[in-house]
């Protein structure tokens, strides 16, 4: 189902896990195509939701507030910072959803979860 974007799947799987030990995949039903949502939590934290699609991966991806402060001032592309900005703000934080297809979005991703965990 993933396509060329399965290369993108390993490569984030690899990464996360590489960055936290330990990195357990939750699966649970979903309404998408394919019908189970990928839950990569570390020690019982959801780091990220993944959605396999057709060619794609949906990613969904929560900052509390101070983590949102934090990727407004780092390097992540204009397009994501513009999707949190719009984001309405929950008391577990903003949440964003898009696609990533290629390595250079699993980047991206990695970075996210980099700031969602940096510590106080």
């Amino acid at each position: 189902m993933l396509g060329p974007a399965e290369a993108a799947w390993t490569g984030l799987i690899e990464d996360i896990g590489g960055r936290f030990v330990p990195l357990d995949l939750q699966w649970r039903p979903s309404k998408s195509e394919f019908g189970r949502i990928g839950l990569l939590q570390h020690k019982k934290r959801t780091l990220v939701y993944l959605t396999p699609q057709k060619e794609e991966i949906a990613v969904a991806i929560i900052l509390g507030e101070r983590a949102y402060e934090l990727a407004m001032t780092s390097a992540i592309p204009n397009r994501i910072k513009q999707m949190f900005r719009a984001a309405r703000p929950y008391a577990e934080g903003r949440g964003i959803r898009f696609p990533a297809k290629s390595m250079r979005d699993v980047a991206w991703v990695a970075k996210l979860i980099e700031i969602k965990t940096t510590p106080k």
